[in-house]
């Protein structure tokens, strides 16, 4: 195989499309989907729908720094191919009052972002010249788009990461949303990053690698809300997907199937613009708050 591409998450809702869509458009390179499970053999099903033999699976464990650390271990002396496009796109909302992971994390916080930012980090060896980034992101984020979920609220990242006090108590959709607000603050970062390599002569092939956020908008039925209580779960995974028609009419146009949503993060990853935020296929401004570059620099310190 010619190249890699990695999508975490990718085992189940739209990270399974978007591999089935990559698998196809790209049948000579290796497409490698990461989760911590993969209950539904997702690899074997997109191999099985392509016709192709071209797509794997390897766990991944995004709540874990040292999980990341051997999964990188194990690519490395795999001798996979480069990586290209890496899609940051698993993602989790946890109800109730705040969980740590087993290295004191927030649980939210470390799926959401500080375990793709590590893995990015760490992956940097087997990036390929040509890297595209791309980081899922939620519209719920901005409160301009007035998605009915509560308003993200940066304070730190060391804050975000260790919440004390009154940040204990915070409703878990808070700290989603604000998770999501970090992906994009993350992503600028990276992109002002990427722009002084690519301005630098000196620095040779990777002056090419790209970043991009995208939000899939609203995908009901997907593993977002595994962890919501048996009626709420039941609505989001047996009722709403069967409306989608409708919940475009009447709540939102931005709210799509997994396999629509797949088919856009696929095409993101496929060409997009460097440093910029995708609702769908269409090239948007993020929230007010997002551009705040101390807030940016503030998740590299």
């Amino acid at each position: 195989m010619s190249a890699s591409i990695l999508i975490t998450g990718g085992t189940a809702g739209l990270g399974f499309h978007a591999g089935v869509a990559l698998a196809k458009q790209y049948p000579n390179h290796t497409i490698t989907i990461a989760s911590r499970t993969n209950t539904h053999n997702a690899a074997d099903r997109i191999n099985s729908l392509t016709g192709q033999t071209n797509t794997q699976y390897l766990p991944l464990n995004l709540s874990s720094l040292s999980a990341i650390g051997l999964f990188v271990i194990s690519w490395s002396e795999t001798n996979q191919p480069p990586i290209t496009p890496l899609l940051l796109n698993a993602g989790l909302q946890f109800p109730g009052e705040a969980r740590f992971t087993e290295d004191g994390y927030e649980q939210t916080f470390a799926v959401n972002h500080l375990g793709h930012a590590l893995l990015f980090s760490l992956l940097i060896p087997h990036l390929a010249p040509s890297a595209r980034i791309v980081i899922t992101s939620s519209g719920t984020h901005d409160p301009a788009q007035k998605t009915g979920m509560p308003e993200a609220k940066y304070t730190s990242a060391d804050e975000l990461a260790h919440p004390v006090g009154l940040a204990l108590s915070n409703e878990g959709r808070q700290r989603y949303t604000t998770s999501k607000l970090v992906n994009i603050l993350w992503m600028y970062a990276l992109e002002r990053r990427f722009a002084a390599l690519r301005s630098n002569p000196d620095i040779g092939q990777v002056r090419n690698w790209t970043v991009a956020a995208f939000d899939p908008g609203l995908v009901p039925g997907t593993g977002l809300a595994r962890d919501a209580g048996g009626m709420m779960k039941f609505v989001w995974v047996r009722v709403l997907p069967t409306v989608i028609p409708l919940l475009r009419v009447f709540v939102s146009p931005n709210i799509h199937s997994a396999v629509e949503a797949g088919g856009n993060l696929a095409w993101v990853a496929g060409g997009a613009k460097s440093g910029v935020y995708y609702e769908g296929r269409r090239e948007i401004r993020s929230s007010e708050e997002s551009y705040d570059e101390e807030k940016q620099d503030d998740l590299w310190g």
